[in-house]
């Protein structure tokens, strides 16, 4: 079988990986397209250390083999997180959060940039007949847009700030202006900048340190999107006295913050991760969220989608 396999301190393509087996709960899915998350790519940087295996988790592919016959043949998509369900987390609808989980693409669990992966069943989820394959791709970053809105009650009234011009940023705009809300998004590339025009307002990075005079610049609830240890920094100028900052990025290193600032402050600081899909399928359905751009490689090709600077790389399995 064809894949990336990171092997602890680097990726590489190989051909001749094992086809993975599946257990009695689990279910066979043949990979159709895959995506390249920021996660991915900080994984060669340090990320995930102790992992080794087969690269990625975001996928869309057909079920072949599955102890529920119905999905056998159907395109599906699916969650990372497969926990042990016995434990406190798992017993109270938490299995993220499981401490014995496994991720898919990360850790303990092989992932989706290769030709067939395993899956527990119960994670996947079939993508409506009316949606193509490369729409649903977009199903787990979107997922992840959509836990915001499950942690933190927006009022549309209320000034948003936005940190980030990748796709997860791009994503998490297109949901949050559904609602109303009065949204600027800070970036660093002026070119990126110019997609996220439709959804509010945009301005470059580097003008958040020119905000501090001013509170009226400033905003209720700023999301942290931009994949750098560098965000906080930036959201902790953004955000206003009593307000929340809310963290999506996930990176190798860590921040450097004067942390006295949100104490004195009473700034709120919550991490946002992984989100529901059926409701992002829903979206994706009904064509609610504007899609950004994507470039697709063959798996051989996999340092170019790395490198990729287009708001969504993947690959095409063949």
């Amino acid at each position: 079988m064809k894949g990336i396999y990171f092997d602890g301190k680097r990726a590489e393509y190989r051909k001749n990986l094992p086809m993975p087996k599946r257990s009695d709960t689990e279910s066979l899915i043949r990979i159709l397209y895959a995506g390249v998350c920021s996660t991915d790519r900080e994984i060669l940087k340090g990320y995930r250390p102790d992992f080794y295996g087969i690269m990625g988790h975001e996928f869309v592919g057909i079920v072949e083999e599955s102890p529920d016959l119905e999905l056998i043949g159907k395109m599906v998509v699916g969650e990372l997180n497969a926990g042990c369900g016995h434990c406190i987390y798992c017993q109270t609808g938490r299995e993220k959060h499981c401490e014995n989980r496994r991720v898919i693409g990360m850790d303990g669990k092989d992932g989706c940039f290769a030709e067939y992966m395993t899956l527990e069943t119960h994670l996947l989820h079939r993508v409506p007949s009316c949606l193509g394959a490369k729409e649903a791709l977009l199903t787990e970053p979107l997922a992840a847009a959509l836990e915001i809105l499950s942690q933190v009650h927006i009022r549309p009234d209320v000034p948003v700030g936005i940190i980030g011009d990748g796709r997860l940023a791009y994503l998490i705009a297109g949901v949050l202006q559904l609602s109303g809300v009065r949204l600027t998004i800070f970036g660093k590339h002026e070119k990126k900048l110019e997609e996220f025009e439709v959804f509010g307002q945009t301005r470059l990075a580097e003008e958040i340190a020119g905000l501090k005079k001013s509170p009226y610049e400033t905003f209720e609830l700023v999301v942290e999107a931009s994949g750098s240890p560098s965000g906080l920094e930036m959201a902790s100028v953004l955000v206003r006295r009593q307000g929340m900052i809310l963290l999506k990025s996930t990176y190798a290193g860590r921040a450097q913050v004067d942390m006295s600032q949100f104490v004195v402050n009473e700034i709120t600081i919550k991490g946002s991760r992984c989100g529901p899909f059926e409701p992002a399928l829903r979206l994706l359905e009904k064509g609610l969220v504007k899609l950004p751009p994507a470039e697709f490689y063959s798996m051989e090709e996999w340092e170019k989608a790395f490198a990729s600077k287009a708001f969504k790389a993947g690959f095409v399995v063949e």
